[in-house]
């Protein structure tokens, strides 16, 4: 019996000592993609892309989870025509959700709040966060988007370089999305990692997601 409780003793000890390992999913929209859910806007997937028409305001698509708590979620966004693309995170419905977007017109990147109303009720968390580095926003471009959602604490870094750090406890789960403001944009290589995201990745997606962000797709 001693030794039984030894052994059980160990393996609880390495159990906790092991690290929490986290589950991703990729989408690079190589085939058809029926999770995603547009909230408004003409979205459709053209040569392994996901594209927005040029339209109206805060036109949106969500893929995931409304459980979805702590997690870092990468994209890559190009603005095709117009001055406003990015990312969604914590999105309880296509009305309430947090969203970092570039912003084309004056190189530099926005974080708003979106509530129930309109597509465009919504507040500033800070909409003035200047292009930190060498960092260019303009049309025609690729950009790395990653935000990293901790708590009630958000990062957002763009080629890897960090633009901006705010806090708000409003929203504190939520599905990720991509979204455009009377802008034509596209959209590649998004993923999710998080602990309490279900892993989805075959070993071949592992493998392209290891040199996927250094590949550029050309421009449709």
């Amino acid at each position: 019996m001693k030794n039984i409780a030894i052994i059980l003793s160990l393996t609880i000890l390495i159990m906790l000592c092991l690290p929490a390992w986290s589950g991703t999913q990729l989408w690079d929209f190589e085939e058809k993609h029926d999770d995603w859910e547009v909230a408004n806007g003409k979205w459709a997937i053209k040569g392994g892309i996901y594209q927005v028409e040029k339209g109206g305001k805060a036109e949106h698509s969500l893929v995931g989870e409304e459980e979805w708590d702590n997690y870092t979620v990468e994209a890559k966004v190009r603005m095709d025509e117009g001055n406003w693309a990015g990312v969604v995170f914590r999105a309880q419905s296509e009305m309430e959700y947090y969203i970092y977007y570039l912003n084309v017109q004056n190189n530099k990147s926005e974080l708003w709040k979106h509530s129930k109303g309109a597509w465009d009720t919504r507040v500033a968390i800070t909409s003035n966060i200047p292009a930190a580095g060498k960092l260019k926003i303009k049309n025609g471009d690729w950009f790395d988007v990653k935000v990293i959602v901790e708590g009630n604490t958000f990062q957002l870094h763009i080629n890897d370089e960090l633009q901006d750090e705010k806090e708000d406890g409003t929203y504190k789960t939520g599905k990720i999305g991509v979204w455009a403001w009377e802008t034509g944009a596209s959209f590649d290589d998004v993923t999710i990692t998080g602990d309490n995201v279900k892993d989805t990745l075959a070993v071949e997606a592992r493998q392209k997601l290891a040199t996927t962000w250094g590949r550029l797709k050309q421009v449709n």
